[in-house]
């Protein structure tokens, strides 16, 4: 067992939006192998009351409250310093003191980093080993915003882009291992920043298969006679408001043209003021849900219209994982082992979604069949443990470079 320094960019508990899943289940892994000391932000003033359990798992817990309009403000800053903003974003002094006395007493023997922004919190200890998490490549997502913008917003997401791909190429640098969830990511970076071929690998995700999965004593949260088409994530994360609307706009109207019983109903935290403006009788907005598992459960369809995010998707697993036939987007369903057309269907324009849930509506046992397959998929390829082992290995060779006491020197707990 050893001491692991581990720094999310958000509190990875409770395990309800995409990277609080991932994030989530790093830790699990972690903590039953090592003593884990977590530095973290809470974003959500609803997650405060999950901060003991979230304590239970680990040696010592650090959360600082982050004000997401006074960070806003505050990484403006780097707009001057030639930085990237989202590092001004998660830069907070109290996390770095307590970063600097935690490797200090605790004879840290390496560090895990979710998310390039939390890179900086290790700059004063070069040679504690470390392995980062890149999860997605996260400049190309500000790149591919920008074009979705007009000018200034355009300029702004582009420089963000530029600046963080060169954090992120300095991370992978100055990392013994780094991480991406899906190789098309890792081959993304590569082609990004070629001097680091082989310097990343893929870490997938993964879903538990025995907690999404179907129970037929849980009841359906839908009316008797309403046909539910279901997309769910945290409805205040671009990508998703962008996928959602544009599907509501562009697929619906037809779907429900075919079927006027059809009704869309959209699951997930914090829903925005355009994702609130769709509701209607053909679109309902839940906000936060105690358990999501009944409103994939009963979907005569789940769909993943996500126009502006890569990678692989946890609702898209958990959907698949439920036995429900999902229509997502070509690019989420690229970056799975699954078969397009017999594990799930993929989509790109409107006309697709429009085709594909009609023809999954139209043949019943068709649907059955692929959701069946589907959750087959998930539980032979996504089982967490499985995509998790590869961590130790690298993890055990970081260990084994590690300074006695962590650090590089005196002068660098000091900095």
């Amino acid at each position: 067992m050893a001491n692991l320094l581990y720094l999310v960019h958000r509190m990875p508990y409770p395990p309800d939006k995409g990277d609080k899943v991932r994030s989530y289940h790093l830790l699990k892994h972690l903590a039953a192998r090592h003593r884990v000391f977590v530095g973290t932000f809470i974003d959500d003033p609803e997650d405060v009351a999950h901060l003991e359990a979230l304590r239970a798992m680990c040696a010592d817990l650090q959360v600082i409250t982050l004000n997401p309009r006074r960070a806003r403000l505050a990484s403006l800053g780097a707009l001057l310093g030639g930085r990237a903003l989202t590092l001004d974003y998660y830069d907070d002094r109290r996390l770095h003191r307590w970063v600097r006395e935690t490797i200090a007493k605790q004879s840290i023997n390496a560090a895990l980093v979710f998310s390039s922004s939390m890179v900086q919190y290790l700059k004063a200890w070069p040679s504690l080993p470390a392995l980062v998490d890149l999860v997605d490549v996260d400049s190309a997502k500000w790149t591919q915003y920008a074009g979705e913008h007009r000018w200034p917003i355009s300029w702004l997401y582009r420089r963000e882009g530029e600046r963080l791909l060169a954090y992120e190429r300095e991370a992978v640098d100055k990392a013994a291992k780094s991480f991406l969830v899906t190789d098309k990511e890792v081959a993304l970076f590569e082609q990004l920043a070629p001097e680091h071929r082989g310097r990343v690998q893929a870490l997938s995700n993964g879903v538990d298969a025995d907690y999404f999965s179907p129970d037929p004593l849980r009841a359906s949260p839908y009316r008797a006679d309403e046909l539910p088409l279901v997309f769910t994530g945290a409805m205040d994360y671009w990508p998703n408001v962008d996928g959602i609307t544009w599907f509501a706009r562009e697929a619906l109207p037809a779907l429900r043209q075919r079927w006027p019983s059809l009704r869309l109903h959209i699951v997930g935290r914090n829903p925005v003021a355009s994702v609130r403006a769709l509701a209607s009788d053909a679109v309902s907005i839940s906000g936060t849900v105690p358990d999501v598992r009944p409103y994939l459960q009963y979907a005569a369809v789940v769909v993943a219209p996500l126009r502006l995010a890569r990678g692989l998707q946890n609702k898209v697993l958990e959907a698949m994982a439920m036995a429900r036939p999902v229509v997502a987007a070509q690019a989420c369903v690229d970056a799975l082992s699954a078969r397009a057309g017999q594990d799930l269907m993929a989509a790109i324009h409107a006309d697709d979604y429009v085709r594909q849930v009609d023809a999954l509506l139209r043949d019943a046992p068709g649907a059955t069949a692929m959701a069946l397959a589907g959750r087959q998929r998930v539980i032979d390829d996504y089982g967490w443990a499985s995509q998790l082992a590869g961590l130790d290995k690298h993890l055990a060779q970081a260990f084994g470079r590690a300074p006695a006491n962590g650090t590089s020197s005196l002068s660098a707990q000091t900095a």
